[in-house]
């Protein structure tokens, strides 16, 4: 720790924090990230990667003496809480809509020295998002839209991905499911019920896995699906839209949009 009690060195275990921290300019903290990081693809040169989503190389943790290890929601309760028997210090964020991503930039920069960067960087995200939900209101049709987290079981967006198809003047078939901020709590025991909800888009993302559609297809009653005969069942990449960080309001916010703006164009006379 410096004098004035800022941590030197600290650790990431998902990669919201590390982006956070690199776009701060702050990145000389990090001694330690996910082996899930992406992005900034120059911290998967830079640092060492010392744990995966739900498990962590404990021992390398320690060794790398660092000041707080930074970790996201009850997915990492329990590295946290083997963490802090083990004596470090640990922050655990657990932001589930674009307003707890903005309160998260925040809260992230204070704790490591740079609260005015972190302030106007949340500003600049939150009038992108502004921006683009007023651009977005002015759409002539809002197509129904069906995120797909994952595929066995079938769930559905998380709150911060419901919120963006919103913003981006769509119309989420399954909305009412955001307000569960556990992924068994949006589970779709009926398979058909995406077909009922009747979705003009299909946005999927499995959570790190190649979007197959295929094997959506394959499901009893979905060979005729709307999206797929339209050309709207669309992948989105896992490192822009589920990550509850800066990429889910900046490549993620433009990946769904451009996805609306095509079915729109295409929809016009």
């Amino acid at each position: 720790m410096s004098s004035f009690g800022y941590p030197q060195r600290v650790v990431c275990l998902t990669e919201e924090t590390t982006e956070t921290i690199y776009t701060l300019g702050a990145e000389s903290c990090i001694v330690g990230i996910s082996g899930f990081t992406v992005r900034p693809a120059r911290a998967r040169k830079e640092k060492p990667k010392v744990s995966t989503y739900l498990d962590a190389k404990f021992d390398e943790i320690l060794a790398l003496r660092p000041d707080v290890v930074f970790a996201w929601s009850d997915l990492q309760a329990d590295i946290s809480a083997e963490l802090i028997r083990r004596g470090v210090d640990v922050v655990c964020f657990n932001q589930r809509s674009v307003d707890g991503i903005l309160a998260m930039i925040i809260r992230l920069g204070a704790i490591i020295g740079h609260a005015s960067a972190a302030e106007n960087y949340a500003s600049f995200l939150r009038k992108r998002v502004d921006d683009v939900a007023e651009r977005c209101s002015q759409r002539e049709r809002m197509p129904r839209v069906y995120f797909e987290e994952w595929y066995n079981p079938l769930i559905t967006g998380i709150c911060w991905v419901s919120e963006i198809i919103e913003i981006c003047g769509g119309i989420d078939v399954f909305a009412e499911n955001r307000q569960y901020p556990n992924a068994k709590e949006r589970i779709i025991a009926d398979t058909m019920e995406p077909l009922r909800r009747d979705p003009d888009i299909m946005l999927a993302s499995w959570c790190g896995k190649m979007v197959k559609p295929e094997r959506i297809l394959a499901r009893d009653g979905w060979a005729n699906f709307r999206p797929h005969r339209t050309g709207f069942l669309r992948d989105i990449p896992s490192p822009i839209i589920l990550q509850p960080g800066p990429a889910a309001l900046t490549d993620g916010l433009d990946a769904v949009m451009n996805v609306i703006d095509q079915w729109e164009e295409v929809g016009r006379p």
